[in-house]
């Protein structure tokens, strides 16, 4: 855990999910400013796209952020590597693809990489390339999601007894419960998502973060499974329709078309849940408010703090010493 905060440059082991097209500098510089490390998503943005949301970043913070790349999803992955020198920016973290043909490079100019995984074998070649430190995600995660289906708890103890490098753990996590079980499962920190969707600094629609402080525990599901293209979503009138063309069998030219970023912004961005659907992790069962970034990540370090405290007194007791 030290050593992730000392080699990011953030006092919380916390780290902000990539968002794909719906990234912003606003949500990016809050998380960064609380003390974990923000992170702009590129999704399938343009080079440029991308480059005014670094510049309006740093406008509102001074400390580190990253950069994340999806590589099978961006078509401008050279260019964004590109990008990611000429601004200077200290980390990135690569997910949806094979990190190790952009490593070497990313070194080259003393960038920390992150490599997402979803199992094993993938965080062993990414450790072996040379990433710094592993994300690994669990099944329990919004958006994209690895046809592995491992969940969190049982990934994570498997990634960190196989590798050397710091690991990560994602998927399922958003509050001091959650990081506190994943450092004892062996992770040095947490990446969240769904849960920094409902925060105030966060400009997505009103609409989406009522639904995550409203869902339940069963709110979530998985589409894409005809053409072997897992997304987990929240359920919404259009997450209904692809669910009944997912299962009487999509193309894939279908699936792509009606899971675009073009339809995940008319969910996030503009609210509507006729036509537009929304990521969510399984988390989203737990959400119940709307506070301030820094008000969710001092409570998370708080709530750990207390629960790995109190666990603690409690084997001990237990133990009978």
């Amino acid at each position: 855990m030290i050593y992730i905060c000392e080699k990011l440059k953030i006092t919380s082991p916390i780290i902000q999910g990539g968002m794909g097209n719906i990234s912003n500098a606003q949500l990016t510089a809050a998380v960064s400013e609380a003390g974990g490390l923000g992170t702009i998503g590129c999704g399938t943005m343009t080079p440029k796209e991308v480059e005014n949301i670094i510049l309006e970043t740093k406008q509102l913070t001074n400390k580190n952020f990253a950069i994340n790349i999806a590589i099978s999803v961006s078509p401008y992955v050279n260019e964004l590597l590109k990008l990611i020198i000429k601004h200077n920016i200290p980390i990135v973290s690569l997910s949806a693809g094979n990190p190790v043909p952009y490593i070497p490079l990313l070194h080259e100019h003393g960038v920390t990489v992150i490599a997402l995984v979803a199992s094993v074998k993938h965080a062993q070649k990414a450790e072996e390339a040379g990433a710094d430190i592993l994300v690994a995600e669990g099944f329990e995660a919004a958006g994209i999601n690895s046809n592995l289906e491992l969940t969190t708890f049982t990934l994570i103890p498997q990634v960190v007894k196989h590798v050397k490098v710091p690991v990560v753990a994602a998927g399922g996590i958003g509050d001091g419960k959650g990081l506190a079980a994943a450092l004892m499962l062996g992770a040095s920190g947490v990446q969240i998502g769904t849960r920094l969707i409902a925060t105030k600094e966060a400009p997505f629609h009103h609409v989406y973060k009522q639904n995550l402080v409203e869902a339940s525990d069963t709110e979530t599901m998985i589409i894409g499974r005809s053409v072997g293209r897992l997304r987990r979503i929240l359920k919404t009138p259009y997450a209904m329709k692809l669910d009944e063309l997912d299962k009487a069998g999509m193309t894939m030219e279908q699936f792509s078309e009606m899971t675009s970023e073009k339809q995940h912004i008319k969910g996030a961005i503009e609210g509507d849940m006729e036509n537009g659907f929304i990521n969510s992790g399984q988390i989203a069962g737990l959400i119940e408010d709307i506070p301030t970034v820094k008000e969710l990540i001092d409570e998370m370090m708080i709530e750990a703090e207390n629960r790995m405290t109190r666990t603690s007194q409690e084997l001990k007791r237990l133990l009978g010493k």
